[in-house]
């Protein structure tokens, strides 16, 4: 396991479980190689429990990358576990041996493209249909378990024995949906899934995209934009229009279906249980399709295999027996006979294999299967001495005569039988011989996919960095998306604390003030109760005072009263002595009872007196007590209100520092998004540099070979001029013999020698023509051929630059519309996030309204049941008033005939003492006074329309309210005592309260 491997360690026991302990060495055996990708290398096992035929896909995890192929790994596992399905590939188990995971997994033949490369022409549409059903049950499978598959072509598309199809190559998957990583093979990738990161994430519908792609590989034996460089496939992609079935001889369902599966909008395309109900697709066909596709393809790979068996084997026995020598051009006809007669055509070009770029470094290529070599030189001798004979091939059981050895050599090979025919013999045909190797691919197949895959690591290479930089870039922006969210997330809550510290805070307030107020109002009921007593008494002294003197007083009467009538006796001495006494007794009991019935008046006065000014004195502290109730109701709302003030404020504080960091946060996005659209575009553009560069570097080897060849291409047709020259003198040689012959027999022997000489200086002169022939055929083919191959390779050159340039264009088109759709977006995140938060703003604005109009209708509803309960009360007072006797003027005023009988005014019945005047301005402002303010007459309450701010900033207390309404103030009584019209006025304050007056903040 990788060092620098954090999460997935296999000290995890969630990860250990994935993978058996035994030893994979021990328990698979009989391993063949028979397919190679940039994941590793998959492997023909056959397991020793249970004599079980498995597929073995070795990846290592170690060198380059490991952390990230250990996770890719664990990543696979973890999907192939999931899977429960008939068309999807079966999973065995992992085993892990020396930095190389051993993933054990259903053996099948090989994959759909592998029946294009082996007959070399497209399948039949009943075929497509048959495959298609099958890849797409297992894809509605995945999708219905919210997976995705992510690289569905013809290679990751498998068949088995008995028919079936199955769904491989899982090392790309997506284990969750909606997904946004850059994943998949070019050629065959969604339009959203080039647009991941720009665009935002995709679902299961990306593999129908690449259905219909795969449908129109297995038809046109390529997918479209093939003969493009991979990523200029991606840009055309993801730009231009769907690709369409360029035939006219499919049909109409089928053309649909592919229609449907291309449709460039996502929301627009169907999902893979829509289209497995589609017409194309459940139109009726032979149940042996796949089988009888499965038993041609080994038809055709057997042939292919014996000939090229008996083509080395020619090859080989010429060199034994004549030396190097040329290969017989019947070898190639019979190739091409056997093409013709297999049904397939004469190219015999190899398919290119696209390999699967994914970023998983577990994903496996497509279709990777292959033969296995021989198993010893023994048996490559016996092959080579065989004459020609049927050989057995590693697709299909083949007839052989018994004394032959078998050319591979394995002893796994089943006994030879007929080929069958029914399915059910086929099926029988399988389980005899399940244990054993076989495939639909060719010797050669593998070896050339090799040898391609080697070739183009350089492109490979790039396509992986190009990728892995598209996962890195997703990984930071979303890695910054996360901390931004954290941040913010600390933010509200930092926020929430400050607001409801603050609210805490309020109520602690409130409640401090709720007991200072109940404080105050316990020490006013103290004071008030013994400044009554101290009333009272004060009252009662002066009365005693008062009853004292008129004692004396009468004390002093009596004995001058007396005196005088003793006087009065003393001159009338006619009036006999008895009369006097009874006349002087008289005149004292007259005198006696007037003081007595004086002094009866005078209590019963100061009775009267003293229960008016109890009445009174009660009263004025009742209304005393109710501008004590005023004033903490007005600091109580008044504090409420300063709070509530505050609260908002603090609301709208938060707002815009929220507002503020959503903002710094979503430029701080687009930013990373822009540089990191620009690092994409900048290695893109150096991608295609690239490419371009080896692509003439490419051509310009390509010319250069031409050119080293050119003279053996020259020597050969100077020799085939020198050779139709040479024949030319045979004939002419020939002719002339014949020529000399006829004219030494027809003419004298005299003329022989003159003859001679003639046909002799005739020969030379044609002979000579010849040469002169000869050599302008010589000098004009050479330049001619010269000539012919600067105008090709100068043709080759401006058509590569050309197609180059094109995708050139391309990608900077492109890359411009990338850029619009990002400055697109980031237009449209503005806008969004401003809409937001001024509906967020609104929202709280409006709350806050709610709140304040709350805080209005509490106001007023305390205010106006303040009013209405001390209303009550006074009525009640006055009501008990009158039942004792007292009127209201007489409990507003002190009655004359008190001083009349020459008393002396009462004291002032306020007694000094502190008045909270804290609340007595009725303003939001609360100021606390220590000083102490004396008692005086207590004004009627205001309506609650008055109660605002002071008309002044002067802080005194005054005796005007402002209406709300009235510009003229509202005077309050002046007097000591509240006379009928203060009643009156009370009683309409409180009708003015009934009838809907409220408060109004300033």
């Amino acid at each position: 396991m990788p060092s620098n491997a954090r999460a997935g360690s296999l000290k995890d026991p969630e990860v250990a479980d994935l993978f058996f302990k035994e030893d994979p060495e021990k328990l698979f055996v009989d391993l063949r190689e028979i397919g190679h990708g940039s994941f590793g290398a998959v492997y023909f096992a056959r397991d020793v429990r249970n004599n079980e035929v498995v597929a073995i896909k070795k990846m290592s995890y170690s060198g380059k990358q490991s952390n990230e192929k250990w996770q890719d790994i664990i990543k696979e596992v973890k999907f192939l576990q999931k899977l429960r399905h008939p068309n999807t590939i079966e999973y065995k188990g992992c085993y892990l041996r020396e930095h190389t995971a051993w993933l054990a997994m259903e053996y099948c033949l090989g994959s759909a493209s592998d029946l294009l490369e082996v007959h070399k022409k497209p399948l039949q549409e009943v075929e497509i249909a048959a495959i298609t059903h099958g890849a797409l049950q297992g894809l509605a499978y995945l999708h219905s378990h919210n997976m995705i598959h992510r690289d569905v072509k013809a290679g990751n598309i498998l068949l088995t024995e008995p028919g079936l199809v199955k769904l491989g190559d899982f090392g790309s998957a997506s284990i969750v949906a909606p997904a946004n990583s850059f994943v998949g093979t070019p050629y065959w990738m969604a339009p959203e899934v080039i647009l991941a990161m720009d665009e935002g994430q995709y679902d299961g519908k990306v593999d129908v995209w690449s259905l219909g792609i795969t449908c129109i590989e297995l038809a046109e034996r390529k997918p479209p934009l093939f003969n493009m460089n991979a990523m200029s496939a991606l840009y055309h992609i993801a730009q231009n229009e769907s690709p369409v079935l360029q035939s006219n001889h499919w049909s109409e369902y089928f053309r649909n279906f592919v229609d449907s599966c291309l449709q460039k909008i996502p929301q627009d395309r169907p999902t893979s249980d829509v289209l497995s109900k589609h017409r194309f697709l459940i139109r009726e066909r032979p149940q042996t399709v796949i089988m009888d596709l499965i038993q041609r393809t080994k038809d055709a790979v057997r042939e292919l295999d014996n000939l090229q068996y008996r083509k080395m084997k020619k090859i080989l026995f010429q060199e034994a027996q004549n030396g190097p020598n040329a290969e017989a051009p019947e070898e190639e006809e019979e190739v091409e006979q056997f093409m013709h007669r297999t049904g397939t055509i004469n190219s015999m070009e190899s398919s290119h294999s696209v390999p699967s770029m994914s970023i998983s470094a577990s994903s496996q290529s497509s279709s990777v299967n292959s033969l296995a070599d021989a198993s010893d030189d023994s048996g490559e001798m016996a092959m080579m001495q065989e004459g020609e004979h049927t050989v057995t091939s590693n697709s299909s059981v083949i007839h052989r005569l018994p004394e032959h050895d078998n050319l591979y050599d394995d002893p796994y090979q089943p006994e030879v039988e007929p080929q069958q025919s029914s399915t059910a013999a086929r099926r029988r045909a399988y389980c005899r011989n399940r244990d054993h190797f076989a495939t639909i691919r060719t010797a050669s197949l593998v070896t050339r996919q090799i040898q391609e895959h080697e070739q183009d690591s350089a492109l490979r290479e790039q396509m992986t960095g190009y990728k892995r930089m598209r996962r890195q870039h997703q990984k930071q922006l979303m890695a910054l998306e996360n901390k931004l969210k954290a941040e913010l997330d600390e933010h509200q809550l930092r926020l929430d604390k400050e607001l409801e510290a603050h609210r805490s805070n309020f109520s602690t307030e409130a409640d401090k003030l709720s007991k200072k107020h109940q404080a105050i109002f316990e020490k006013e009921a103290k004071a008030a109760l013994a400044e009554e007593k101290k009333f009272q008494q004060h009252i009662l002294g002066q009365q005693k005072k008062e009853l004292t003197g008129l004692l004396e007083s009468q004390k002093r009467q009596y004995k001058l009263r007396k005196e005088q009538l003793k006087e009065e006796l003393h001159e009338n001495q006619s009036t006999p002595k008895r009369e006097k006494q009874e006349w002087l007794l008289r005149q004292k009991e007259t005198m006696q009872h007037y003081q007595a019935e004086e002094e009866a008046n005078l209590l019963r006065r100061q009775r009267q007196y003293f229960e008016l000014q109890c009445r009174q004195y009660k009263r004025k502290m009742l209304l005393a007590r109710h501008n004590l109730d005023q004033d903490l109701l007005r600091e109580d709302l008044n504090k409420k209100q300063t709070q509530k003030d505050l609260e908002c404020a603090m609301l709208l504080r938060q707002h815009e520092s929220t507002q503020e960091l959503e903002f710094r946060h979503l430029h701080t996005v687009q930013r990373t998004r822009s540089e990191l659209t620009r690092l994409q575009h900048q290695t893109e553009l150096g991608n295609q540099l690239e490419y371009n560069k080896r692509r003439e570097q490419e051509l310009r080897q390509k010319h250069a070979m031409e050119i080293r060849q050119q003279p053996k291409s020259l020597k050969s047709k100077e020799l085939q001029i020198k050779k139709q020259f040479q024949d030319t003198c045979k004939i002419q040689t020939r002719q002339y013999k014949a020529l000399r012959n006829h004219l030494l027999e027809t003419t004298a022997k005299t003329e022989h020698k003159t003859i001679l000489k003639r046909l002799k200086d005739e020969q030379t002169r044609k002979l000579a023509i010849l040469a002169e022939q000869y050599d302008h055929s010589i000098n004009e083919m050479l330049s001619t051929q010269a000539l012919r191959l600067d105008e090709t390779q100068e043709a080759e050159y401006q058509v590569l630059r050309m197609q180059l340039q094109q995708e050139l264009e391309l990608l900077n088109a492109y890359q411009s519309k990338i850029k619009i759709h990002t400055e697109a977006q980031h237009e449209r995140e503005i806008k969004d996030l401003e809409q937001r938060v001024s509906i967020r703003r609104a929202l709280l604005e409006q709350r806050i309204e709610e709140e304040m109009l709350a805080l209005q209708n509490e106001r007023s509803e305390r205010i106006r049941s303040l009013l209405e309960r001390q209303a009550r009360e006074i009525e009640a007072f006055d009501s008990e008033s009158m039942r004792l006797g007292f009127s209201n003027m007489a409990l507003t005023g002190i009655p004359a005939e008190a001083f009349n009988q020459g008393y002396t005014a009462p004291p002032q019945p306020w007694p000094s003492r502190p008045v909270p005047r804290s609340g007595s301005h009725w303003s939001h402002g609360v100021q606390n006074s220590g000083t102490p303010h004396a008692w005086r007459q207590p004004p009627m309450l205001a309506p609650p329309s008055a109660w605002g701010h002071p008309p002044s900033a002067s802080g005194a207390r005054g005796n005007v309210l402002l209406h709300r309404n009235s510009p003229q103030p509202l005077r309050r009584t002046a007097s000591g005592g509240q006379s009928d019209q203060g009643m009156s006025r009370s009683t309409s304050v409180t009708s003015q309260i009934s009838n809907g007056s409220h408060l109004s903040y300033s």
